[in-house]
């Protein structure tokens, strides 16, 4: 029921937002609304008020305004439209009214993130940091390639990569090809060709060479009489490895106590500046209160590295718009790869992928919930705002072609262009949706093809 809830509020808040933007520019520059409606047929409530119609669909996945005199044919005298249809405006008018719904998403972006940051964030303590080597997998790409703890990686597909953020987005943004890797060593600079690799039983296409920051978890609390307070885990602890394998993150961590139910482990801790070696034995905790998805515990709670952050108002907005460059970047960078064939369309997220990621960050907390909210608006911005007919960009870049034409196209030029445009969309939606399903794992063992 979470999940449904907190989907249904992300969703109707970005939607209501984007539509707003048209329905007061439409307003605005005299243009008679019709109907504003939120979600799509069947209509479930309705009323009217002056000349509008406000309305809630039973499909929440979507909404729009409907303005007078959108699709007026061709009219030889512009001066022979009601002054309070759409086609009746200048195309500057019109302009106004089409970019202001992805502009309202991408100032959600800007507001609802600020906020994030005003109230303060654990941020991971290497994501500024330079990309030196950590630690390096077994059997890893990177190990195999040669790459080893001390390295600096300096460029990713012939990129320069200042920071581990940097790093993380370029290679997992390049998932299972071939890509020139430069690192430096002892003052050398050294190249090598590496393919990223993504787990197979990741949810996304993200990619991995197996190389780590030198973090390590910590434990912040410890249950009393739990397996972890029984093998001598303390406070403070810091979980340096895993049977000599180094831990960098809590998930890897949370992995190994889920493969060993009642299996002892070797822990080795930092405590006081020393390494002790302990041997826990996770527990079934299927009827315990905490207890993980996995159903095995140590009866610790597990930490990710990291530091705090607590602007001011107007450091949270500076803060809030360079993040929402950075990921602006990246969405255009996902969206040209994609045109050229150098993303998976794995990447791709569809309605019941953010069902289900909405339902995880409510579980986290509202804070989180508005972070993931601040990313879909900004995705939903920005991809409104591509040349592809039937999207608000798609209506702006026609008006561009008829201004440098300097006429307007017939009707049945602008539908099949609008045509070509659905046509995409669709084969846009079939794809995102067939990647959900794939996701979630009863279905995709019901799959002969995958």
């Amino acid at each position: 029921m979470i999940t449904i809830l907190s989907f249904i509020f992300v969703l109707g808040v970005l939607v209501f937002v984007h539509e707003l933007g048209h329905f007061l520019a439409a307003k605005r520059v005299g243009i008679r609304v019709l109907k504003f409606q939120l979600g799509f047929n069947p209509t479930i409530v309705s009323y009217k008020w002056g000349e509008t119609e406000y309305s809630i669909g039973a499909l929440p996945l979507g909404g729009y305004v409907k303005m007078a005199g959108e699709s007026t044919e061709d009219v030889k005298d512009r001066a022979t439209l009601d002054p309070g249809e759409f086609m009746a405006k200048t195309k500057w008018q019109r302009f106004q009214v089409l970019v202001m719904g992805p502009t309202m998403n991408l100032l959600l972006a800007v507001v609802v993130l600020a906020v994030v940051f005003y109230r303060g964030a654990e941020m991971p303590a290497y994501e500024d940091q330079p990309p030196v080597v950590g630690s390096v997998s077994a059997d890893s790409p990177a190990a195999k390639a040669g790459i080893e703890r001390g390295d600096r990686i300096t460029s990713v597909a012939g990129g320069r990569v200042g920071t581990w953020k940097d790093f993380l987005i370029a290679v997992g943004t390049r998932p299972n090809r071939e890509i020139p890797i430069g690192f430096e060593r002892d003052g050398q600079q050294i190249t090598r060709q590496i393919t990223p690799l993504s787990a197979a039983d990741s949810r996304f296409e993200i990619g991995e060479i197996g190389v780590f920051p030198d973090v390590h978890p910590r434990v912040p609390t410890v249950n009393p009489g739990a397996p972890g307070d029984r093998a001598g885990l303390k406070a403070g602890d810091t979980i340096v490895a895993v049977d000599g394998q180094p831990i960098t993150f809590r998930s890897q961590l949370m992995e190994v106590i889920a493969k060993h139910p009642e299996l002892p482990f070797t822990l080795t801790v930092m405590r006081d500046g020393q390494t002790i070696d302990l041997r826990p034995t996770p527990e079934r905790c299927t009827d315990k209160p905490g207890c993980p998805p996995s159903g095995v515990w140590l009866g610790v709670q597990i930490a990710e590295a990291t530091k705090s952050v607590k602007p001011g108002a107007f450091e949270a907005l500076s803060m809030s718009v360079k993040q929402n460059v950075e990921s602006a970047g990246l969405i255009f960078q996902t969206v040209w790869g994609l045109v050229t064939r150098q993303t998976s369309p794995k990447q791709l997220l569809g309605p019941v992928g953010i069902a289900q990621l909405s339902g995880e960050y409510a579980a986290i907390g509202w804070v989180a919930l508005l972070g993931l909210m601040a990313n879909l608006s900004l995705n939903l911005g920005l991809v409104n705002l591509l040349p592809i007919p039937v999207l608000d960009g798609g209506h702006i870049f026609i008006m561009a072609l008829e201004g440098v034409a300097r006429r307007d196209f017939s009707i049945r030029v602008k539908e099949k262009m609008l045509l070509a445009g659905f046509v995409v969309l669709m084969m846009l939606m079939v794809t995102v949706i067939y990647n959900d399903l794939t996701r979630i794992s009863w279905i995709e063992r019901l799959m002969p093809w995958r």
